[in-house]
């Protein structure tokens, strides 16, 4: 296919082979239309590092063609990579009600809000750029104003659904748009990009309505204080919280930054009820009889600093967890958070607290938001793509859902499973996936998103494992000859008092070693570092078979 045909494309920039930092991209000619934005949290192979977004460098390179951001609704790994991203390029970005109020609060934090064009969008919108027009509908999830976007090409429709399931008896009325759906592929859909979370799960995704049933009977069996966990965006699910809450006459304190944020922005917007005299501040807890208190908290993916795990190792100032309160966790572990879901509610269980934890029927206090094989055969049928492409999931959820778009009439060889930098091209109705982009991770450390590469990680690695050896020298600046006997620090290397000798043997190694360049008239500053470094690397792992990082530093006097 040569350049001059390439005239529709689909990019995958994240999202694919992973669940975390969702980001696509449609190209039609010389317009760029970027879906989502997301990060995703390391793991603890990743030390330091905070979190972990797309790789932008193909769109700073086209920066000039990147027209608009288009978010779908208000995750983390949907909205999370945002500001990083708007300091590279500064595009207009399009967005719900609620998932701006969401946006807003990150680019203030990152002191880019009054630079950035933020634009309102809702199911009815359309955003004409000069070949793409783009329409939405709205589809249900775990959080409010969730939509699907259409995008109108010269070449034919290109669909994305966002995440989804469908909910005949959603909370909060959030319905998703079925006859808009419908019409949608009447006209005739091109490609469909289509969410995979729970493509191996069969059935269809149980109602929310089940979790405020069984929140209410939780909190009115409830003898001292109910401390509830979930995600800070799930607003149905706050919501039948503070609905329970009313029931059983208590009054509920919000523990958690994002928790108060997100709480902020849902009711400032009209998107939760809460009653005006229901909010008390953290220092109220105690003052209140236990049987008149909920607290409602994050943490429940097991996040060590959350409110959640240092309330159940009693760290959390000023509020603990005591015997007989109830703790409910309404929120299903994310894959890689088990262990330390498990940590969090063995320690409640040592408190003596009655814990409810479980995803599904086994507590009923959590149902996903993502459709099961059933929901996702229904999108497929209503939409009808000539060509598929599975996105947000693993490797075997994108098989699956492959296999559910061949069983419902996608033909056999019109679906692709991309990788992150993987493109599909489509030109006179026909689609091919030949081409790559370069892309990959971005590591956040701090504020940085573009100064911890893989030797700063292999470093850490390094010091993480063996430790550190320093070594100081002070050299004359002019004869380049030792002034004093070299000074070795040891630091998580070996304990010092009990390896005094090997310490010792190491300064004597030195010592003879810069005598020995000496001799040989070899008196640059970095030839003496990488003869150091060697010269005691290789006696360190003879005697003690370990490799800690060794730093010399040269003083000159």
């Amino acid at each position: 296919m040569s350049k001059a045909e390439n005239k529709l494309s689909v990019f995958a920039l994240g999202g694919l082979n992973e669940v975390g930092k969702n980001m696509y991209a449609i190209q039609y000619e010389d317009e760029i239309v970027l879906i989502d934005c997301g990060n995703k949290f390391p793991d603890e192979t990743l030390l330091g590092i905070d979190l972990i977004i797309p790789d932008v460098s193909y769109l700073v390179e086209n920066k000039e063609k990147v027209k608009a951001l288009i978010v779908t609704h208000g995750h983390e790994d949907h909205i999370g990579g945002i500001p990083f991203l708007l300091k590279k390029i500064n595009v207009p970005v399009y967005a719900t009600r609620f998932t701006l109020g969401l946006i807003e609060l990150k680019l203030k934090e990152h002191k880019i809000l009054r630079e950035t064009e933020l634009n309102e969008i809702n199911s009815n919108s359309n955003v004409k750029l000069d070949q793409i027009s783009l329409d939405f509908f709205k589809v249900t999830h775990s959080i409010p104003d969730c939509l699907g976007i259409v995008f109108n090409t010269p070449e034919g429709k290109v669909v994305h659904t966002g995440d989804f399931k469908f909910d005949l008896t959603p909370a909060q009325n959030e319905h998703s748009d079925i006859h808009k759906m419908a019409e949608i592929g009447k006209e005739g859909v091109l490609l469909l990009l289509s969410e995979s979370t729970n493509a191996e799960r069969p059935g269809s995704t149980p109602t929310e309505q089940i979790v405020g049933e069984h929140v209410l009977d939780a909190f009115m069996k409830a003898d001292g204080k109910v401390i509830l966990s979930t995600f800070a965006s799930n607003i149905s699910r706050v919501q039948q919280v503070v609905d329970a809450a009313i029931k059983t006459n208590r009054k509920l304190a919000l523990l958690g930054r994002s928790m108060v944020n997100v709480v902020s922005v849902a009711i400032e917007r009209g998107y939760l009820s809460v009653p005006e005299d229901m909010l008390i501040e953290q220092d109220q807890i105690n003052e209140m009889a236990p049987e008149k208190v909920a607290v409602l908290c994050t943490g429940s993916q097991g996040e060590p600093m959350a409110a959640l795990s240092r309330l159940s190792t009693g760290n959390f100032r000023g509020v603990e967890i005591v015997r007989g309160d109830t703790v409910i966790l309404a929120a299903g572990p994310i894959p890689g958070n088990e262990k330390n879901v498990t940590k969090i509610v063995d320690n409640l269980f040592t408190i003596g607290a009655n814990v409810i934890y479980g995803s599904g029927s086994s507590s009923g206090m959590h149902v996903s938001g993502h459709g099961y094989q059933e929901d996702l055969k229904l999108m497929l049928t209503l939409m009808k793509p000539k060509y598929f492409v599975p996105i947000h999931g693993e490797y075997r959820m994108l098989h699956h859902h492959r296999m559910l778009a061949e069983s419902v009439g996608v033909e056999e060889g019109n679906t692709f499973i991309m990788k992150n930098g993987d493109v599909v091209d489509i030109a006179n109705g026909e689609a091919r996936q030949t081409r790559k982009i370069p892309t990959g991770n971005t590591y956040v450390d701090g504020i940085g998103a573009d100064d911890v590469g893989d030797i700063v990680l292999r470093d850490r690695k390094q010091l993480s494992e063996d430790g550190m050896l320093v070594t100081v020298l002070t050299m004359g600046k002019r004869d380049m000859k030792l002034v004093s006997d070299p000074d070795t620090i040891s630091r998580g290397f070996v304990y010092v008092k009990d390896s005094e000798e090997l310490l010792k043997n190491v300064n004597n190694l030195i010592k003879s070693t810069v005598n020995n360049l000496e001799e040989e008239n070899k008196k640059e500053w970095h030839m003496i570092k990488k003869q150091i470094k060697r010269a005691v690397g290789q006696y360190i792992f003879k005697h003690t078979k370990k490799k800690p990082m060794i730093l010399p530093i040269i003083i000159e006097i």
